[in-house]
């Protein structure tokens, strides 16, 4: 069986945020799935099959962390998008079927390829006593992001108090479903991006996500809403480093990035 390690959301090796992707004939049990992304060990492991033609979806796909299955992962659809296309397996556009609807995949001809995602309803919260302390500063806002990411939305003071984060993951884990979005406006938009984020999701078994398509879901619409403009990129500033290109149309936010293979190899088990 072929196994693939793809890094999404970079045009290069050792970048972006890495996820295995399996394409199967059918999915098999879950234990096995499970045990599959833990030996993987990445945040996200992806796991597709074709359906039959004619449906609303052309394929299945399900994601799990080396700790539990998720409801909706950007970066592993990415990657998954990237090896149907490269290897034939699929041409054109793309929709899986999956926990968190249909999505689609659509290539461009500049090699990146744009994920339609559900935006992410936010509301308005109060800052959780003990989350300053967890996460090492003291928030403007908080966010809700709905029950589909499951995540608290924290705008900090700027660029820097991102990038220095050094947070307290046991902690973090009592305020949240998933994780904590760390984030703030882009210092210099002339860099290329306008506005960072960090990701920690202690509760599914990842300390730090390096790229998350799903957060910005949740951070576009945010951003989008201060900085005037439906169209932004987001740097998500992890030690591996990525971009995000978001475009916000009402209820679905359009995530675009690049795919890079760098393993492709066999499963034994």
């Amino acid at each position: 069986m072929r196994i693939r390690i793809v890094d999404a959301f970079t045009d290069r090796p050792f970048a972006g945020n890495p996820a295995g992707v399996l394409l199967l004939d059918a999915f098999p049990g879950d234990d096995w799935l499970q045990k599959v992304a833990l030996e993987v060990n990445h945040a996200e492991t992806a796991f597709a099959h074709r359906l039959p033609g004619g449906g609303e979806a052309d394929w299945a796909l399900r994601w799990f962390t080396p700790a539990t299955e998720v409801a909706m992962c950007g970066h592993a659809t990415l990657a998954t998008a990237h090896v149907l296309h490269t290897t034939g397996a699929h041409q054109g556009p793309v929709r899986f079927a999956t926990r968190s609807g249909v999505l689609t995949a659509t290539p461009g001809e500049d090699g990146s390829i744009t994920l339609d995602f559900p935006t992410a309803p936010l509301t308005e919260a109060d800052v959780p006593e003990g989350v300053a302390e967890a996460l090492g500063t003291e928030p403007r806002a908080a966010l809700d992001t709905g029950p589909n990411l499951g995540d608290l939305l924290l705008e900090v003071a700027d660029e820097k108090t991102v990038h220095a984060l050094t947070p307290d993951l046991t902690a973090l884990a009592a305020h949240c479903e998933r994780g904590i979005i760390a984030t703030a406006r882009a210092e210099d938009p002339a860099r290329g991006y306008d506005f960072v984020s960090r990701c920690f999701f202690p509760n599914v078994g990842i300390d730090e996500d390096p790229v998350t398509g799903s957060a910005h879901t949740a951070l576009a619409p945010y951003w989008s809403e201060r900085l005037g403009r439906a169209v932004l990129t987001g740097l998500q500033a992890s030690p591996r480093s990525g971009r995000v290109r978001t475009e916000v149309r009402g209820d679905r936010t359009l995530l675009s990035g690049r795919a890079v293979t760098v393993i492709d190899g066999e499963l034994l088990a």
